[in-house]
């Protein structure tokens, strides 16, 4: 943005002292950044046939008013007015709520003007604006621009106004005309002037998809910047890697490869082999075979001479990989031992002398792998297994045991990749998108409470025909014990249910860890038939023998933990279900409800989550690490997105963009940014 933009606003004809402070509650100090301050959304003010006008969609009508409007009072000091009108022999009913007040101005036989959400089903309009007589306006699209305190959207529209009348020809075009004709982008001045002032709908939609365009790719340029920067300071080892060895260890599996396992299994190979440090983020939705993909990478550094630390975040998990890892490993020759906190005396002596002598290949551990005593004879591979459990410094103490040694980070929480991309842009991600071959999808039911007694009815059947079953209770984050007890009640009524025939086991979070390592034993073991738990088991259990998932309340979860407690079911050869007791009372409640069931696929389901809850909500404001984008939408604009991340890739890796005047504006914001200074990054 070139100095005249950056002009205060007092510049701005009419804009004095105190208008400026309340332009500044709405983040505008700035010609520039008043000049785009864009609208929030567009009223439609086109009259439309009401035949073609769909389900909730808002219109604007012309109608005769057939019949005396009639008011009914609620609660305190609330009402609805309800008239009949008749628009093009059509007649619909017309809803105002709480402006009783209209009643003197809607006779019968009156001409007035509507507009409101259509509900086509019972014909009616819920109305947001009224205007007495035959009126339609000279502009059918009108912005809407978010304001605050005193500052009304009137004045706003007029100081905007003002702004480009004075400065609009000062407007940088910070694209290059390449990238505007390759995408048939309008100029950054005509995109403005369309979004303040549209013509039409299609005229937004395209000054629209500009700005959201440009928006990205400078959020993206500065993102790639970051990554090339950390690449040529994060010097890594370049592992010499034998893709023959690699090819006959694939082959000699009991099972194919997914492509997506292949594809991804390339990737890492790629960064193993590479000058600089890896840096990926692997995500694979639960059961999509990211433990053997994680398994050929520790093969092949292995075969390279160097040793690889996975670490998770609990023992059940720790104990789990150890057993499926010794399978594939130990007829080959390659060490593999568990470090945790029950790895203790003589025994924990013994390994970490083998792994500092590197006798030891690949170790699986919790939190154990970080502390001090722990020393590695030539780490060159460190995998985090649902990263998100462990702290930014736990993850950084245990990449630093090696010596630029590579890092990848596996997640089975299915991030949508809008936001992958975003939030992890100086991340390299890989997506094992492809569940392998045979697997049965879980069916999934949502069932009322009043239902348990069927719900445990079909639960015995499976039962019966010696299968297993999860019973989940809620978190409730504000009191522990209130927690426990809630499980220790569903536990007493299931005993009581089930007494004499089935086993019920409880697990929680105040069980010690002895304790649980005992009660999910004889589950495992199917000494228990029965588990009731807390959501300890979100992560980490594999029972192939269990078939059923009952969720208490399920609505007190979100999608994301919905679909790791029902992925706790379904990996063996029969059919699973899982089955939501809830009675949610808010529709995202029950829209929750209905994704589950419509789906079983974890990125789609993260993407919904997604939706409902805003990309803040999904992470957290503080961690989600998105700025506050003028116009765009990481959500709606997502290939958008995907488009200008490439677009930044290609920039920053072409020697063009480091020298041609053409992109003097890219690289200035770049210097702005921190990550850019001279001729070369910082």
């Amino acid at each position: 943005m070139n100095d005249v933009m950056r002009l205060p606003v007092t510049e701005v004809k009419g804009v004095g002292e105190e208008t400026a402070k309340q332009l500044k509650n709405l983040g505008i100090h700035d010609v520039g950044e008043l000049i785009e301050h864009f609208p929030f959304r567009y009223e439609d003010y086109k009259l439309k046939d009401l035949h073609e006008v769909k389900h909730e969609e808002r219109v604007t009508v012309i109608g005769v008013v057939q019949s005396e409007p009639s008011v009914r009072y609620y609660g305190k000091k609330k009402n609805r007015l309800s008239v009949r009108l008749l628009v093009n022999q059509i007649l619909i009913t017309v809803t105002f709520f709480n402006r009783a007040f209209l009643k003197s101005q809607l006779t019968v036989g009156s001409e007035v003007t509507i507009t409101g959400k259509w509900d086509q089903h019972r014909m009616t309009i819920a109305g947001s604006e009224f205007r007495k007589g035959k009126e339609e306006r000279e502009q059918s699209i009108e912005p809407i621009y978010s304001v605050s305190g005193k500052l009304t959207s009137k004045s706003l529209k007029k100081y905007i106004y003002q702004a480009l009348k004075q400065y609009s020809s000062y407007i940088p075009d910070p694209l290059p005309s390449d990238i505007l004709e390759e995408y048939k982008l309008p100029g950054k001045k005509e995109a403005i002037h369309r979004l303040h002032y549209p013509p039409n709908a299609v005229s937004v939609k395209h000054a629209r998809r500009r700005m959201v365009y440009e928006e990205f790719l400078f959020f993206q340029l500065k993102m790639q910047a970051f990554r090339r920067s950390n690449r040529e300071q994060q010097v890594g080892q370049a592992l010499n890697l034998s893709q023959a060895d690699i090819d006959a260890f694939i082959n000699s599996l009991s099972f194919s490869l997914t492509s997506a396992q292949q594809r991804v299994v390339s990737e890492i190979q790629n960064d193993l082999r590479a000058a600089y440090r890896m840096n990926r983020l692997l995500q694979g939705d639960v059961g999509s075979g990211k433990t053997i993909v994680a398994a050929v990478s520790m093969y092949a550094v292995a075969k390279a001479g160097y040793q690889s630390a996975l670490m998770v975040p609990t023992e059940i998990l720790a104990e789990q990989h150890v057993a499926s890892l010794k399978q594939v490993f130990e007829p080959i020759g390659i060490r593999v031992e568990l470090l945790s906190g029950s790895v203790k005396g003589k025994k924990r002596k013994e390994k970490l002398e083998a792994l500092e002598n590197g006798d030891i290949h690949v170790v699986v551990g919790t939190h154990a792998l970080i502390q001090e005593d722990v020393n590695f004879y030539k780490l060159g591979f460190v995998i985090t297994d649902e990263q998100h459990r462990f702290g930014v410094e736990q993850r950084r103490i245990l990449r630093d045991k090696g010596e630029h040694a590579d890092v990848l980070f596996m997640t089975a929480t299915p991030i949508p990749r809008t936001l992958a991309i975003s939030v992890f842009g100086d991340m390299d991600v890989s997506i094992i998108d492809e569940m392998p071959a045979g697997r049965k999808a879980i069916e999934t039911y949502w069932a009322k409470p009043d239902m348990l007694e069927r719900v445990l009815a079909f639960t015995e059947k499976e039962l019966v025909a010696g299968r297993q079953a999860y019973v989940i209770c809620p978190l409730i984050e504000e009191s522990e014990k209130l927690d426990v007890q809630n499980a220790i009640d569903v536990h007493m009524i299931l005993q009581q249910h089930f007494k004499g025939h089935f086993k019920v086991g409880l697990m929680h979070g105040r069980l010690t860890s002895s304790e649980k390592e005992t009660v999910m034993e004889e589950f495992s073991q199917n000494h228990s038939q029965i588990l009731v738990s807390t959501t300890v088991v979100e992560v980490g259990v594999n029972v192939p023998n269990a078939t059923v998932m009952i969720i208490y309340d399920a609505e007190r979860f979100g999608l994301a933990q919905l679909h790791q407690l029902r992925g706790r079911v379904g990996r063996g050869e029969d059919q699973s279900y899982c089955i939501l007791l809830a009675d949610p009372k808010s529709e995202v409640g029950k829209e929750r409800m209905r994704i589950m069931t419509e789906t079983n696929d974890g990125f789609v389901l993260s993407e919904r989550d997604l939706e409902l809850r805003g990309p803040g909500d999904f992470f957290g404001a503080k961690q989600s690490g998105l700025p506050n984008f003028k116009i765009a939408d990481v959500v709606h604009d997502y290939r958008a997105l995907e488009v200008a991340r490439q677009d930044a890739a290609k920039l920053i890796s072409s020697n063009a963009f480091w020298s041609s005047p053409v992109y003097d504006h890219m690289r200035n914001y770049l210097e702005t940014q921190g990550v850019f200074s001279g001729d070369k990054l910082d």
